[in-house]
């Protein structure tokens, strides 16, 4: 095992020689290729890491730089052809709909509920959002069914607490306790 940990020590001092020799000729040409500098570092790191992994099988080609070319050249290409065919289906199917920013009740509402205890967040998500019924919630989340009312009531008015101008009656309308 010895004399495999010395052959990585010397494979590693072998390429690490090449990249240094390499890596600025090897930057310049990604970037010519890719027309973008983020683009060619990405994939002049890709190809360092693919050399790398068969770095045993490239100190004996008799090019390793043109390889690395190659690979640069290949992995610069497939990149342009999945971003024409990304373009392509944003083509097809128009651009996303807008989003409206979030109202001003719903941002309080999940300031409240990011304050809460999980397990209350996850009742009161479980009961008003998928109309699950307590013993619904109780089986979902393997508690009794007492402990599923008792997440719902402490939410319910710790939302109350939380949220300026709801009323522990308006919350508890909904309560199927």
């Amino acid at each position: 095992m010895a004399g495999k940990r010395g052959d990585d020590m010397r494979d590693a001092g072998s390429f690490d020689e090449f990249y240094r020799s390499t890596s600025r000729r090897m930057l310049r040409y990604g970037y010519a290729v890719a027309g973008n500098y983020t683009e060619a570092q990405d994939l002049v790191q890709e190809a360092y890491a693919r050399a790398w992994r068969q770095w045993g099988r490239m100190t004996a080609h008799p090019a390793p730089e043109a390889w690395l070319r190659l690979v640069v050249a290949r992995l610069a290409t497939d990149r342009r052809r999945r971003l024409r065919g990304w373009h392509a289906a944003l083509t097809r199917s128009g651009p996303p709909e807008v989003v409206p920013p979030p109202s001003e009740d719903g941002v309080l509402l999940l300031d409240a509920l990011r304050r809460l205890p999980a397990a209350q967040r996850q009742a009161l998500a479980l009961h008003y959002l998928f109309d699950m019924s307590v013993e619904e919630i109780a089986r979902e989340t393997e508690v009794p069914t007492g402990t599923v009312k008792s997440w719902l009531s402490r939410g319910r008015a710790r939302l109350a607490a939380l949220l300026p101008g709801v009323s522990d009656a308006e919350l508890e309308a909904n309560d199927v306790s």
